[in-house]
C-alpha cells in the first residue's frame, strides 16, 4: 500500500456551508477500515471547529488556524506550532479603524478588501508577518507557518510520510497542502488555479468529491492515478539519439530496478544520480551496503563499519523516526558467508515497519549477490513476497537468485554485458528471450528493459549523479575492499600473499616490495587491471598503463609515477586508521612476541 491518509481541507471541501454530510462521514469510516487515516486541515480556529464538527474523532490529527495549531483528538491535547499575534499590530488595526477581525491564538483574521490596512499595518511597523487569502477570507499569521508546515508536524508525530498521503482541497491556501502531500486533488467546486494545479480533479463537488477520492483509494490505492502524476515518477535518462532527447521515468512507487554492469561502466554514477533524486523527492532509504561505499553526511546516517556489525534494532528505529532521508547498513563487519542471513532478519524487521508506515519507500540492495546469491537455499522462503519497490545492484543477474529476479520489473543493463544481462534476465524469469542487436555502450549508458514488454525499448543516457566521486575516492583511499576486490602482491613464484584493500596500502605495500615482484605484477598489466575494474577509474587505469608499458623506466621510477598518480588523484589521509581486522593481527603477533613475518599481518 502507497497511500497511508488523506489530508483534507474543511470549508467547500469536507464541509458546505459549514456542515459536513452523512455520505461524507461514512466515507472517512470507510477510508479508517480500509487500514488508513484521515488528517484536517483547516484555517478555521481551533475552538471554531470543536464548536460546528461533530465527527472529530474520526480524524487522526486536526491542523487548525492554516498550520498554527495542532490538535489530537483522541487525547483532546492542543499544540501551538506559531507564536500568537503581535499585540502591536493587534493594536495598530484597531486604531486604524479596523472593527471586523478576530484574534485567535495565533493568526488575525478579517474579510476582503481589509487586507489593505492590515498590509499597511505590517509595512509601517517593520513586521514580518504574512497575507493569505481563502475565498473572501484573509488570515496573517507568523512567516513560514502554513497547511504544509503544520501538517508535517502532523505526520511527525503519526510517523507518516508525506510521499503516503492525498491531499485534498479547494482554495488558494490550498496550494501549500498540495504541494506538500504526495498526490494533489482539487475537488470540482475548487478554483481554476488550484485545478490546474492538482494530480486529480474530482467529478463531484464538496464532500461528495472527498467520498470519491476515499473510494479511489480504497478501491486500488489510486494506482491509475498516479501513473501519470509527475510527483509519483523518478527520471531514469533521456532517450538516446534523438534531437530533442526525452526523459525517460520508472514509477516511484512499486518499482523493482535491477542495475547490473561490470566495473567502470558508470553503474555507481547513475546509482548515485538515481538515490539523490529519490531523496530530493523525500523518499526514504534503506540501503544495505556490504562494501562500505556510504558516508555520514547531511542526508544519510550509517549503521556499521569495519569495526562493529550493525544492529538490526537500531536500524530500524532510526527509519520509524527518520532525521535524515537515508540509513546505510554497512556490512563490512559481517562475515560474507553470514550476509544473506543477516539481510533476511533485516528485511522481516523493515517489511513490518513497511506495513505501518509506508516507510522506507526504498530498498537499497548494494552489490546484491552479497544478499541473495544465486542458489542461496533460504532465498525463497526469506525473500519477501512482494518487495514493492526496490533497487538492486550487481554485476550480472546470473548472480542472484531467482526468487529475487522475479520480483524484478526493470533492468538497467550496462557495460559490454549488457546485452547478455538481458538474456539472462529473461531466461531466469521464464521469459522468451529477446532477440537483440549488438550495441556498443558507452560510460553512463544502459539498455532499458521494462519486463512487462517482450524486449528492451533501447539504449537511453542515465541521468548521473553529483556525489559518487567523492563517497568513491573514500572508499578506495582508505575503505576495505572485500577479498575478491582487493589487490594481492604474491611475486613471480607466489612466495608473497601481501593483500592491500584499499589504494592507502596498496602504495605502503609497493613501496616495501622488491624490485622483482614489482615488475612481476607490471610487466603483466595487474595494476592498470585492478585500477580499472575493481577501483573502477579508467583515467587511472590509463595512466598505470603507459607507465607499465613505459620500458626505459625501472622498477623504482615506474613504481615513484604509478604513487604519483594515484595520489595525486586520491589524497592520502593524515592519520589513516587501520581496519580491525588488520589491528587484531598486529596484536597477535605483539602478544606473540613477533616471531611471525610482519608481512602475513596483510595475508589474505
Amino acid at each position: 500500500m502507497r497511500f497511508f491518509a488523506i489530508a483534507t481541507d474543511y470549508d467547500n471541501t469536507l464541509a458546505c456551508d459549514g456542515r459536513v454530510a452523512d455520505s461524507t462521514w461514512d466515507a472517512l469510516e470507510r477510508l479508517r477500515a480500509s487500514g488508513r487515516q484521515a488528517i484536517l486541515v483547516s484555517g478555521r480556529e481551533m475552538d471554531d471547529l470543536l464548536a460546528i464538527c461533530p465527527r472529530l474523532d474520526l480524524f487522526s490529527r486536526v491542523v487548525a488556524e492554516n498550520g498554527g495549531v495542532l490538535y489530537t483528538p483522541s487525547t483532546g491535547t492542543r499544540r501551538l506550532l506559531a507564536p500568537p499575534p503581535p499585540a502591536a499590530f493587534v493594536d495598530e488595526l484597531k486604531s486604524r479603524g479596523l472593527r471586523h477581525f478576530s484574534v485567535s491564538e495565533t493568526l488575525v483574521a478579517m474579510m476582503k478588501p481589509a487586507e489593505q490596512i492590515a498590509l499597511a499595518a505590517i509595512r509601517d511597523l517593520g513586521l514580518g508577518l504574512q497575507i493569505i487569502f481563502n475565498g473572501d477570507a484573509v488570515m496573517i499569521v507568523s512567516p513560514g507557518i502554513s497547511k504544509a508546515s503544520g501538517l508535517q508536524e502532523a505526520l511527525s508525530e503519526l510517523a507518516l510520510s508525506a510521499f503516503n498521503v492525498a491531499g485534498i482541497g479547494d482554495a488558494e491556501n490550498d496550494h501549500a497542502l498540495l504541494d506538500a502531500c504526495g498526490f494533489g486533488v482539487a475537488v470540482a467546486n475548487a478554483l481554476p488555479a488550484l485545478k490546474a494545479h492538482a494530480d486529480m480533479v474530482t467529478s463531484q463537488a464538496a464532500g461528495a468529491g472527498v467520498a470519491e477520492l476515499v473510494d479511489a483509494l480504497v478501491k486500488d490505492d489510486l494506482r491509475e492515478r498516479t501513473s501519470v502524476a509527475q510527483k509519483s515518477r523518478v527520471l531514469i535518462g533521456h532517450a538516446r539519439g534523438a534531437s530533442e532527447p526525452a526523459n525517460l521515468y520508472c514509477p516511484a512507487h512499486g518499482s523493482v530496478v535491477l542495475l547490473a554492469g561490470e566495473s567502470g561502466c558508470g553503474k555507481s554514477t547513475a546509482c548515485a544520480g538515481l538515490l539523490e533524486r529519490l531523496a530530493g523527492m523525500h523518499q526514504q532509504l534503506c540501503i544495505i551496503d556490504p562494501e562500505g561505499d556510504y558516508q555520514n553526511d547531511e542526508d544519510t546516517i550509517v549503521v556499521g563499519d569495519a569495526h562493529t556489525a550493525p544492529l538490526i534494532e537500531e536500524v530500524v528505529q532510526l527509519l520509524a523516526r527518520p532525521p535524515r532521508s537515508a540509513v546505510a547498513v554497512n556490512l563490512l563487519r559481517v562475515p560474507l558467508p553470514e550476509r544473506p542471513a543477516f539481510c533476511a532478519s533485516l528485511l522481516l524487521e523493515v517489511q513490518q515497519l513497511r506495513m505501518r508506515t509506508g516507510r522506507p519507500h526504498w530498498l537499497v540492495f548494494d552489490e546484491a549477490h552479497h544478499l541473495f546469491p544465486a542458489g542461496w537455499a533460504g532465498a525463497s522462503q526469506t525473500i519477501p513476497a512482494a518487495l514493492e519497490t526496490a533497487l538492486a545492484i550487481t554485476v550480472s543477474p546470473q548472480q542472484l537468485d531467482g526468487a529475487f529476479l522475479r520480483q524484478v520489473n526493470l533492468l538497467l543493463a550496462m557495460g559490454p554485458s549488457a546485452g547478455k544481462a538481458v538474456q539472462e534476465l529473461a531466461k531466469a524469469t521464464g521469459r522468451p528471450v529477446p532477440q537483440l542487436q549488438e550495441t556498443a555502450l558507452e560510460t553512463g549508458q544502459a539498455l532499458l528493459w521494462r519486463l512487462d514488454e517482450p524486449a528492451p525499448e533501447g539504449v537511453i543516457r542515465l541521468e548521473p549523479g553529483s556525489k559518487h566521486r567523492l563517497r568513491h575516492r573514500r572508499k578506495y583511499a582508505e575503505g576495505l575492499l572485500i577479498p575478491e576486490r582487493s589487490f594481492y602482491f604474491r611475486g613471480p613464484e607466489h612466495a608473497l600473499n601481501l593483500r592491500a584493500h584499499n589504494l592507502v596500502l596498496f602504495v605502503e605495500i609497493a613501496e616495501g616490495v622488491d624490485a622483482g615482484t614489482w615488475q612481476y605484477h607490471r610487466e603483466r598489466g595487474d595494476y592498470s587491471r585492478w585500477f580499472e575494474t575493481e577501483i573502477g577509474d579508467p583515467d587511472l587505469a590509463a595512466q598505470a598503463r603507459q607507465i607499465e608499458q613505459d620500458a626505459a623506466l625501472d622498477a623504482a621510477a615506474s613504481l615513484a609515477r604509478i604513487k604519483a598518480a594515484v595520489q595525486e588523484r586520491y589524497t592520502q589521509p593524515e592519520n589513516p586508521s587501520m581496519p580491525a581486522v588488520l589491528t587484531a593481527k598486529n596484536a597477535d603477533v605483539a602478544t606473540t612476541g613477533g616471531d611471525e613475518d610482519p608481512r602475513r599481518a596483510t595475508e589474505k
